[in-house]
């Protein structure tokens, strides 16, 4: 049984305000009973493209106002653990979002999940019934031996996905629980971030939310979007309940997302907004109206992953011929998509509102 009531804090705030506001969010949605005292914080951004887009990748502000929100409350061990894909270089990405700045400045620990010198990988066995993982990768899994016993707090951002609708907390996990062979998963993608909330809730020692809406992604994410300016902050330590309310904002119905229904079916966080506390900003006519949509790299992994070609996923993904649909996907965003229509919309952004300007003054 799902709990009767979970609480989500939202508030509405300017950059001259963000980080105290931020502080304020996570008292507000109780972060200090949410995680273990005595307990590094595992900071997960989410960095879901190298190159500087807002509303893909977790933002500075965001990042630096959990830091000072954290080490005010008496957290002095952050360390933060950084994931490797397929198609984005977290090295890059770093720097380019101008993350690898508020890091040092706040002398925050950083390690690298694919690197086996720092993080080793250790096989895990579910102690409940999977809904997906046993499909792909049998009775065990395989996960950072790091991760147990520590809290972890994850960074994510208000935006829509091409596969999932919507993309937040409960999708944030999937760096970095899983390793570089993720991709196996897609087919099931639904059922097995379910599975991985029920194993963050097995190994780690406290979990918490905070979420980015002041730069929002609508369309075909979580890459080529459109970003919307609107000034929001979340935070939660049920990521059911703050992936519902944000789904809810972007004008989606919560429990028609497969992912937030099985999870609120599951017991293991609240997906109905109606039994979630609102603390803070009265949202209830608050709509954003985004879509989804697709592009080239949608398309073809829904005709592969879901559609007529499900059956030779194996042939294209577990075989060297999955290094051509990387470099497709890498040259794809890269080389076309960004040039001709990300850089226009980073620069829009950058140059017209408040939010690009405080992006710009945090140092590369």
């Amino acid at each position: 049984m799902h709990k009767l009531r979970s609480k989500v804090a939202v508030i509405k705030t300017t950059p001259e305000c963000v980080l105290e506001d931020i502080k304020k969010l996570c008292r507000l949605a109780d972060m200090p009973a949410a995680l273990a005292k005595n307990q590094p914080v595992i900071l997960k951004d989410n960095i879901s493209w190298h190159l500087p887009f807002l509303s893909a990748n977790t933002t500075p502000w965001q990042l630096e106002g959990v830091i000072r929100a954290l080490k005010a409350s008496g957290w002095d061990r952050l360390v933060a653990v950084h994931n490797n894909t397929v198609v984005t270089d977290p090295d890059k990405g770093l720097r380019l979002n101008r993350l690898l700045g508020v890091y040092r400045q706040y002398g925050v620990e950083e390690k690298y999940n694919f690197n086996k010198d720092e993080i080793r990988w250790v096989p895990y066995h579910p102690k409940f019934k999977t809904r997906a993982l046993h499909k792909v990768y049998g009775h065990d899994v395989m996960i950072p031996e790091y991760f147990f016993g520590k809290n972890i707090v994850h960074l994510p951002t208000v935006k829509t996905h091409i596969y999932t609708t919507t993309t937040g907390a409960m999708k944030n996990a999937f760096g970095g629980l899983l390793g570089t062979h993720r991709h196996y998963t897609h087919s099931w993608i639904h059922e097995v971030l379910v599975d991985l909330l029920k194993i963050q809730q097995d190994i780690h020692s406290g979990i918490f939310c905070v979420m980015d809406g002041t730069i929002c992604g609508c369309g075909p994410g979580p890459r080529t979007m459109v970003p919307v300016e609107k000034g929001y902050m979340l935070a939660s330590s049920d990521s059911v309940a703050i992936d519902a309310v944000a789904a809810r904002m972007m004008g989606f119905d919560p429990l028609a997302i497969p992912y937030i229904r099985m999870a609120h079916e599951d017991g293991i966080g609240v997906g109905d907004v109606g039994d979630i506390e609102i603390a803070g900003e009265d949202i209830r006519n608050v709509n954003f109206h985004f879509y989804v949509g697709q592009n080239m790299v949608s398309r073809f992994g829904r005709t592969v992953w879901f559609g007529p070609l499900k059956s030779l996923q194996k042939f294209f993904f577990r075989t060297p011929l999955v290094y051509l649909f990387v470099y497709a996907s890498f040259l794809y965003h890269d080389y076309v998509w960004w040039p001709l229509i990300g850089r226009r919309r980073q620069r829009k952004i950058l140059r017209g509102s408040a939010w690009g300007r405080l992006f710009r003054n945090y140092p590369l």
